[in-house]
């Protein structure tokens, strides 16, 4: 299937959750029972990818909101950089999944790019030190990893990356 024909656009009622499966029950779950719900109420906006415009099958999805960093849980040479609030403002990429029937497509790589361009293109209109990110599992831990997150101290499954980073990857 051909990158170029690739849609991003924010989750709609004509779009077939139903079909879309990643393999794991919690985020398969959230796409087809919550997703809708939390788009309604503003607690995160869900995005998913199609195959083409005019085609609903969703290849993956990922969900942003906004977040906030308690300062004390960021490493002291991260913290010491930034403005001395207790709370950071951050973006946060609260799920992210491929259809597995294409995975292994560089599906997750583009969703992680599109999410971090999208997240970087707001944090010019409303603040954002960061991108947050909770990762499912190790194996999700390292693919955020291998693209610049830096695990919390307090946590390996929870990452971020600077908003400063993010905008060095897309000049």
């Amino acid at each position: 299937m051909p990158r170029s024909t690739w849609l991003v656009e924010p989750l709609r009622g004509a779009h077939d959750r139903e079909g879309f499966s990643c393999g794991d029950a919690t985020l398969d779950r959230y796409l087809k029972e919550q997703a809708s719900r939390d788009l309604r109420r503003g607690c995160a906006t869900p995005f998913v990818l199609l195959p083409g415009a005019n085609q609903n099958a969703i290849l993956g999805y990922y969900t942003l909101s906004s977040y906030g960093i308690d300062a004390g849980e960021l490493p002291p040479d991260v913290a010491g950089k930034l403005p001395r609030y207790p709370l950071i403002p951050a973006t946060l990429l609260g799920r992210l999944a491929v259809d597995k029937r294409h995975q292994g497509e560089g599906i997750g790589e583009f969703l992680l790019m599109d999410a971090l361009h999208r997240s970087l293109a707001q944090s010019f209109r409303i603040a954002a030190a960061a991108v947050v990110v909770e990762a499912i599992d190790d194996r999700a831990a390292q693919f955020y990893r291998h693209f610049g997150f830096t695990p919390f101290p307090s946590s390996g499954g929870r990452l971020f990356i600077l908003t400063k980073t993010v905008n060095a990857l897309f000049p």
